[in-house]
């Protein structure tokens, strides 16, 4: 999976989800050179669902329908 900025350019390939305890870790390659790890924790993914708004949720929805 690919993240991209606003004007298309790669920002990150994902290469890998996993657990570490109640963790979730990214795992992937920033700007085509440097390896990375981001670590997603409980605290930061209810943050997250703080900024879905209606209309987000039903963007997401059809994305995973789109081509």
């Amino acid at each position: 999976m690919k993240l991209l900025t606003s004007d298309r350019s790669e920002l990150m390939e994902v290469s890998r989800l996993r657990a570490d305890g109640n963790n979730l870790v990214v795992v992937g390659v920033i700007m085509g050179a440097m390896p990375t790890e981001a670590v997603l924790t409980p605290s930061e993914l209810r943050k997250a669902f703080k900024l879905l708004s209606v209309g987000i949720v039903l963007l997401l929805l059809r994305m995973l329908f789109a081509k």
